[in-house]
């Protein structure tokens, strides 16, 4: 099994701090035989990217995609506008690369970052493609992105009802993605900062297998970020693991101390195998 990333940080802000934990992890799953996944979960970026295309081109475009943004995070600040130069600079990456030219080679890009560069500290989330945010609070678990794929726009046009689009033949088939020739702008979401919240950042490969039911169920029954990472991944194996897994469940606290460094360095961050899979303008991860 592979091992899980476990970290938590005391975070200063303004009007005191706040301390967060967090823990990640990737699986090749049981039907793939590599990991096109890539995960990078220190603060303040905690963020997924599943690869898709050509022989190996998945895995360079979620690899490309993950350096480029940790980059932005080691040397900040982390913003909209620098995550958008780091995407285009890991799109350029990707054309570069003489074994991701293919025209289905790309990646999702989705994830939260923590903005503390205004008079209140404020989550924004980022996405491209179909990894999904997920935030629990106040005993509610809500999707905060919104897939970018042909499924969600059926759903959403009002051809296609949510219990049909989860068995959807092109349910795969995803519309927006960071590829050697899409320069896409991610969606953003501002959220408040609460004490108590719980979010995941996922790709496909854990949504394929469990509901947001059964994700909120794994939560409720694990507090510790690495049991219910853990419990997760096991039970999403345990359905069929039909693609590649990747989690982070990030935990919010507010202890009201002094501020202390990482407990441990951000390793596990960007653990990719190699690749599989693709289509052209729209993608198939």
């Amino acid at each position: 099994m592979p091992e899980i990333s476990t970290h938590s940080r005391t975070v200063p802000v303004p009007g005191g701090s706040l301390e967060l934990s967090w823990a990640s992890v990737t699986d090749t799953g049981r039907r793939r035989e590599v990991n096109q996944d890539a995960v990078y979960a220190s603060f303040p970026l905690f963020v997924v990217a599943d690869g898709m295309g050509g022989h190996v081109g998945g895995e360079i475009a979620s690899a490309s995609a993950i350096e480029r943004l940790q980059a932005v995070a080691d040397h900040g600040p982390v913003s909209p506008k620098t995550i958008e130069k780091a995407l285009a600079r890991a799109v350029k990456d990707i054309a570069a690369h003489p074994e991701a030219t293919d025209d289905g080679t790309g990646t999702t890009v989705t994830g939260v970052f923590l903005d503390t560069t205004g008079d209140a500290p404020h989550w924004v989330t980022l996405n491209i493609g179909d990894s999904r945010v997920y935030l629990v609070r106040d005993g509610a678990i809500v999707q905060v992105t919104t897939d970018h794929s042909v499924v969600q726009e059926l759903v959403a046009a009002g051809r296609l009802s949510p219990e049909e689009a989860e068995n959807h033949p092109y349910g795969n088939v995803i519309t927006r993605a960071v590829g050697p020739s899409d320069g896409v702008t991610p969606d953003y979401v501002r959220l408040d900062v609460a004490e108590g919240d719980r979010f995941v950042i996922c790709s496909d490969g854990l949504t394929k297998e469990l509901t947001d039911y059964g994700i909120r169920h794994f939560l409720d029954e694990n507090p510790d970020p690495a049991d219910a990472v853990r419990a997760m991944l096991d039970a999403a194996l345990e359905n069929g693991g039909r693609d590649n897994i990747s989690i982070i469940v990030l935990d919010v606290g507010r202890p009201g101390g002094a501020p202390d460094e990482d407990t441990h360095d951000a390793a596990g961050a960007g653990r990719r195998d190699a690749a599989s899979g693709a289509d052209s303008s729209t993608v198939v991860d």
